[in-house]
């Protein structure tokens, strides 16, 4: 069992449930999402520059979770990343990618807590009547 997140490009704001709904398609193959973000590409730059790839990891290095927490290969497009680690990580590896999709305009989906953590970009609008 492992920890997971995904990161993605995002134009609208989502809700928990239809995030839930893209991430399910993405993993199973089942949606692409077109184009290729600058953004995404800086990610996971970013994020393989702090834990390599699992399939680069060194011999020697191979139980080091410190130095790759990841529990499988990294899933990729030009528009998203979804990110398997293991659960002994699970914090830093949340912490971290949470401050990277912050950083680069990308919405983060938990799949463990069905959460969606948006953007300032692409934060809903309060309605006035929402406070009555």
């Amino acid at each position: 069992m492992s920890f997971d997140l995904g990161v993605w490009q995002s134009d609208v704001a989502l809700t928990d449930e239809e995030a839930a709904e893209i991430y399910v398609k993405l993993c199973k193959s089942e949606l692409v999402l077109p184009g290729e973000s600058k953004s995404i590409e800086a990610f996971y730059n970013e994020l393989t520059a702090r834990w390599i790839e699992i399939d680069n990891v060194p011999e020697d290095k191979v139980d080091d979770v410190d130095y790759c927490p990841w529990s499988c290969a990294l899933d990729r497009s030009g528009m998203h990343v979804i990110m398997p680690c293991v659960w002994s990580m699970a914090d830093q590896v949340f912490e971290f990618v949470g401050a990277l999709a912050l950083k680069h305009g990308l919405l983060m989906f938990d799949p463990q807590n069905s959460k969606v953590y948006l953007p300032p970009n692409l934060k809903p609008k309060r309605s006035w009547f929402r406070f009555w």
